[in-house]
């Protein structure tokens, strides 16, 4: 039998025991093979790159995943963990975890190859990496990611679906313009799915030396919590001069977007509509925000009033502190695939810059309270009537952040996004609403800080009265 025959009947138990496999809990009806070419036919391994078409018997969309599978005979043991089964005189294997793979498939890059319909297309100019052994990194959700020394990084994408991924689109806008605000991109693994064109992965300049926003941020904060006496702007970890920087990067980058790609104008009544819809279908759900939808709902209403049209640009549109590297030159924005679970063509649809923003004010606070958590139970820090320093102390770094945040993005953009403040509070509470049914479906025990986040925005509303 072939391997289209043959993986089939190995994927339906192998996949869902992936970390970036999306569909966790659902019951899968079928695994069947969309399309496979094979890239290395003679000795081994033999290597074919697949993309397969995912039923649920709950009739839920059809998902498609890539799987760069690889065979040998007999397997190093450092690939054991990787095996997907038996096929034909062969095991059948993850091929990331080969560094025979990886240094195959950047040669490809690196030499323009065409495979059938899977094209690796370096970009003009670009240095990659050479005489280094790939190796995969880190324990991502949703991709796979392949460093080679300290020079090239490949993100292949797992979930893959028909049309142009904005992260390759909007990496590509940017090296145009030359930016400085992201790993430039050194290449891409395009292919076809359903007679579109799909994108694979894409080979980019490896950040070295560079720290996890959010990592540093979460530091900062267990900083202040552990000082007794010391006021945030005291603490050896503040961390307000980054979140300023921060800003001043993210404000760049709209500009080169705006720059690269234009701009448009959006309506703010649909944009209030589209709120509602959703918060709708959350409050449906989560019955704990059954008390915060009417205030939510006046909010959304006080946007869909204003006049005139909203300014809409491509943005990054799941910007958060986990989406960024400080490298020791400055700050850099990654993945700009936009939010996972949106299909793709809402992902690529322009945007108020003030998302990107209001994404970021919520990562300050969830930074904050998350570490607030370690220390107090969150039945405490969310009761009203309860006011501990290091309730008071969290809220103070949040608050701090989020002001350094906003000074940094008015500095390089010209204009304070906190003057848009009845936008910039719905944008704040719809990406809320949404962690809240996040939350409550995969960390309930994290759900209490949108929820206190919810109240705090609901409120400051009503004071603004």
């Amino acid at each position: 039998m072939s391997l289209a025959e043959e993986l089939p009947t190995l994927l339906p138990h192998w996949l869902p025991q992936q970390r970036w496999f999306a569909a966790k809990g659902r019951p899968v009806r079928e695994v069947a093979v969309a399309t496979v070419t094979p890239l290395l036919t003679e000795g081994e391994p033999l290597l074919d790159l697949v993309l397969v078409a995912v039923t649920f018997d709950d009739h839920s969309p059809v998902q498609h995943y890539q799987i760069l599978v690889a065979r040998r005979e007999h397997l190093r043991g450092e690939l054991e963990h990787v095996v997907i089964g038996q096929v034909g005189n062969c095991l059948a294997y993850d091929g990331l975890w080969d560094p025979v793979v990886t240094e195959w498939v950047l040669d490809a890059v690196r030499n323009g190859l065409t495979v059938g319909d899977v094209r690796f297309v370096p970009e003009p100019g670009a240095k990659i990496a050479e005489g280094a052994t790939g190796r995969v990194i880190g324990v991502e959700q949703s991709n796979t990611s392949v460093s080679w020394g300290e020079q090239s990084i490949l993100k292949l994408f797992r979930r893959v679906a028909p049309g142009l991924n904005p992260d390759l689109e909007l990496h590509r806008a940017l090296r145009s313009m030359g930016s400085n605000e992201v790993a430039a991109l050194q290449g891409a693994i395009e292919g076809v799915l359903d007679g579109e064109p799909v994108t694979l992965g894409m080979l980019q300049d490896f950040a070295a030396n560079s720290a996890d926003g959010w990592a540093m941020a979460l530091a900062s904060v267990r900083d202040l919590l552990a000082e007794g006496d010391l006021r945030a702007d005291e603490v050896g970890g503040d961390f307000a001069a980054e979140a300023s920087r921060l800003g001043e990067t993210v404000a760049v980058v709209h500009a080169e977007l705006r720059e690269a790609l234009g701009t448009g104008e959006g309506d703010p009544s649909a944009l209030a509509a589209t709120w509602h819809e959703r918060l709708s279908t959350v409050a449906g759900e989560v019955p704990a925000l059954n008390d915060y939808v009417e205030p939510i709902r006046e909010v959304y209403e006080a946007v869909a009033a204003l006049e005139g049209s909203i300014p809409i640009q491509r943005v990054h549109g799941d910007l958060h502190l986990g989406q960024t590297l400080r490298t020791p030159f400055g700050w850099l924005v990654i993945d700009f695939e936009g939010e996972p679970a949106a299909p793709l063509a809402e992902r690529v649809k322009p945007d108020s810059a003030l998302r990107d923003i209001a994404g970021m004010l919520r990562s300050f606070d969830y930074a904050a309270f998350h570490q607030l958590s370690k220390w107090e139970p969150a039945g405490d820090w969310t009761d009203p009537d309860h006011d501990s320093q290091m309730v008071w102390r969290a809220k103070e770094w949040a608050e701090r952040n989020r002001s350094a945040f906003c000074d940094g993005y008015t500095l390089r953009d010209g204009a304070d996004p906190r003057e848009q403040a009845t936008l910039l509070r719905a944008f704040e509470l719809d990406k809320a609403v949404y962690e809240v049914l996040y939350e409550t479906r995969s960390r309930p025990s994290w759900a209490q800080i949108p929820l206190a986040s919810i109240k705090r925005l609901t409120s400051e509303a009503d004071a603004h009265h």
